[in-house]
């Protein structure tokens, strides 16, 4: 895997981890409001989007057509003015998590995608197929795995919002 890429995937994560690691769990499960998530639910969904990207990189592998796909901006999904809504494949749960479960999925979603990512031979396949992205459209499948850091740098700005509404001392 590349290392720039892997460095915001790491740096990511442990700015993720930084924003929950010491809030209780009530704190964790409280939402902001009744159509809100929680922030347990927010990280919930990471969990979900990094295990269901594995799934459709892999897919998009398998692919015969080596459909190249112009390149997009993927950072721009960071940018939460433009709302989008979750794929049911990667809505959150209802469940209460406690702050270790989430971590702890959170790890396991991480080490499958590196060890999947560890078993392409040619990484640079990846950047000569596409699939399309539920929120971005047709993305070649090396952008997928940028997206994976992007997207949760834009619920790492949601965690701190909601924060400011149940109240959490930063």
């Amino acid at each position: 895997m590349n290392q720039l890429i892997n460095d915001h995937l790491c740096e990511t994560r442990n700015n993720l981890i930084e924003e929950i690691k010491l809030l209780s769990d009530s704190q964790f499960n409280a939402k902001p409001d009744a159509n809100s998530w929680s922030i347990a639910q927010v990280c919930h969904h990471l969990a979900l989007v990094e295990e269901s990207s594995v799934k459709a990189i892999a897919w998009g592998l398998k692919q015969e057509d080596h459909k190249q796909t112009e390149r997009k901006n993927v950072q721009l999904i960071v940018d939460r003015t433009k709302k989008i809504t979750a794929p049911k494949i990667v809505e959150p749960a209802e469940d209460y998590f406690t702050v270790q479960q989430i971590i702890d999925l959170l790890d396991d979603s991480r080490e499958k995608l590196t060890a999947f990512l560890d078993t392409i031979e040619d990484p640079s396949i990846l950047a000569e197929k596409s699939l399309k992205h539920p929120a971005i459209g047709e993305l070649p499948l090396d952008q997928w795995v940028e997206q994976i850091y992007f997207h949760e740098q834009r619920h790492i700005g949601q965690i701190k919002e909601i924060k400011t509404y149940i109240k959490v001392e930063h």
